[in-house]
C-alpha cells in the first residue's frame, strides 16, 4: 500500500528574541516572552527557542550585543530557523545588520502585529487601514525589508538582498500605493461618517481592553449575537456594532480592536476610523482580564492608549472578567504568635480596587463571561449607565413609562 503524503503546510520555524532592562526581573522577560509567542502562534509559526539579553540599552548595532548575536546564529543555523523576531522595533540599519549576518527573515515586533492584523481583517476598511500601516513601515526599511514585498509582488525573493534599481523600484511602487489607499481610506472614512450619523441619536457603548480579555464574548452575551469569539491574540481586528435593547432602552454596543502594548503608532494612525467607534462613545466598557498575572499593566496600557487617542474623558465601566479562573482566596491560618510569618500577598480582587482607589468614579464589576448570573449582573449595571444618558438625549421619557 502507498504511503500517503501529507499536503498539509509545514509551519516556519522561528526564535524570540527579548532585552531585559535593569531593573526588570527576569520573570518580566519571560513574561514578555510569552507574549511574543503567543502572537508568533498566531500567525501559526512554530516557536523552536527564546533568548533575552540584559544591556541598559540596545546596541546599535545588532541590538543585542556581539556575544549574545554569536549564540543566537549558532542556534539557527543548528535548528534551521526560517525567522528571528524581536520583541522591540528595529532600526533599518539593525534589521539590516542582523539579515546580514542571521541569513534569515527578520521580524521586529510592529511587522508581527501588522502581519497579524493584515491576516485577520475581513472588511475592505480594515484591509485598507491595515495595508496603510503596512507600507509606511516598509517604506524606510527597505534596504533590507524587499522580500517582506513578495506578498504584494507574487514573487518568491532570493537570500543575498535587493540590488539598489530593485529597492528604488520598490520605493516607488511602495509611494504610488500608499497614495492610492490614502484616497481609498478617505472614501470609507466619509462613508463610516454618514453611517454612524443614520444611526440616530442612540446610546453609544463601546467595549476595549487589552487584546484576549474576552471583549467579544461579553458582546456575543450582552447582544445575543455571533461575533468571533477565539483564544488568539487580535481575534476581532474589525469593528462591529449590534443594537442591544435592555428594559426597553435601546443603545448601540461596539466591538472594538484590542489594545496592546508597543501597538505600532501607525497602526493607531491608520485605525482612526475604526477608532472612531471608541471616540464617539457615551460609555465605556473597559474589559480586564483579571486571571492574567499582569493585569494591572495590561490596564494602564489600555488607558494609556485611550489618552493617545482623546477617548479618556468618557464615564467608564471597568469590567474585571475571567474571575472564575482566580483561585479562592486561602483561608487564615492561626499560627503561634512568635512564628515568624510570610508577608501576606495581596488578591487578584484586591490588587483590582487597588488600582482605583485615586479614581473613586470609576464603576467596578467582577465577572465570568460564561456565567449567565454575572452577565445579568452586568447588564444591570449598563442600563443604569445608559439610562442616565437616555434620559439625557430624551428628557421625557420617564414621563412616558407606565410602571
Amino acid at each position: 500500500m502507498d504511503k500517503l503524503i501529507s499536503t498539509a503546510p509545514v509551519p516556519l520555524k522561528a526564535v524570540l528574541v527579548a532585552l531585559i532592562n535593569k531593573d526588570q526581573p527576569p520573570s518580566k522577560a519571560e513574561e514578555f516572552l510569552d507574549e511574543l509567542e503567543f502572537l508568533a502562534q498566531t500567525l501559526g509559526l512554530e516557536i523552536k527557542g527564546k533568548f533575552s539579553q540584559r544591556l541598559p540599552r540596545p546596541d546599535t548595532r545588532s541590538f543585542v550585543g556581539k556575544g549574545k548575536l554569536e549564540e543566537i546564529n549558532s542556534f539557527v543555523k543548528a535548528e534551521e530557523i526560517d525567522i528571528v523576531i524581536f520583541d522591540d522595533d528595529l532600526t533599518p540599519s539593525q534589521l539590516r545588520n542582523l539579515e546580514n549576518e542571521l541569513k534569515v527573515k527578520i521580524y521586529d515586533r510592529s511587522l508581527l502585529i501588522l502581519d497579524i492584523f493584515l491576516e485577520r481583517a475581513q472588511t475592505s476598511q480594515a484591509r485598507t487601514q491595515v495595508e496603510l500601516a503596512r507600507y509606511e513601515y516598509l517604506l524606510p526599511r527597505l534596504t533590507r525589508m524587499w522580500t517582506h514585498l513578495e506578498r504584494q509582488r507574487g514573487g518568491t525573493g532570493t537570500r543575498g538582498g535587493a540590488g539598489e534599481k530593485e529597492i528604488e523600484t520598490d520605493r516607488r511602487a511602495i509611494r504610488d500605493q500608499i497614495t492610492v489607499l490614502k484616497k481609498r481610506l478617505e472614501k470609507i472614512e466619509k462613508q463610516g461618517i454618514t453611517q454612524r450619523k443614520a444611526r440616530g441619536q442612540l446610546v453609544r457603548v463601546s467595549l476595549v481592553g487589552y487584546t484576549n480579555v474576552g471583549k467579544s464574548t461579553i458582546m456575543n452575551r450582552l447582544s445575543k449575537s455571533d461575533v468571533l469569539a477565539e483564544n488568539k491574540l487580535f481575534a476581532t481586528v474589525d469593528s462591529t456594532v449590534r443594537k442591544v435593547v435592555i428594559n426597553d432602552i435601546p443603545f448601540l454596543l461596539s466591538d472594538t480592536v484590542g489594545f496592546i502594548r508597543k501597538l505600532p503608532h501607525a497602526l493607531i494612525e491608520s485605525f482612526k476610523s475604526t477608532l472612531d467607534e471608541v471616540r464617539e462613545a457615551d460609555i465605556l466598557l473597559h474589559v480586564v482580564d483579571i486571571s492574567h498575572p499582569s493585569f494591572e499593566e495590561h490596564a494602564k496600557v489600555v488607558e494609556a492608549t485611550l489618552k493617545e487617542i482623546g477617548a479618556d474623558a468618557k464615564p467608564v465601566i471597568t469590567v474585571f472578567n475571567k474571575i472564575d479562573l482566580v483561585p479562592e482566596e486561602p483561608q487564615e491560618e492561626t499560627t503561634d504568635e512568635f512564628e515568624i510569618q510570610e508577608p501576606v500577598m495581596a488578591t487578584p480582587r484586591e490588587r483590582a480596587l487597588a488600582l482605583y482607589t485615586e479614581k473613586p468614579d470609576t464603576k467596578l464589576i467582577f465577572i465570568s463571561a460564561t456565567s449567565k448570573g454575572d452577565i445579568s449582573k452586568l447588564r444591570e449595571t449598563l442600563y443604569k449607565e445608559v439610562l442616565e444618558h437616555h434620559i439625557s438625549i430624551y428628557p421625557n421619557y420617564l414621563k412616558n413609562v407606565n410602571y
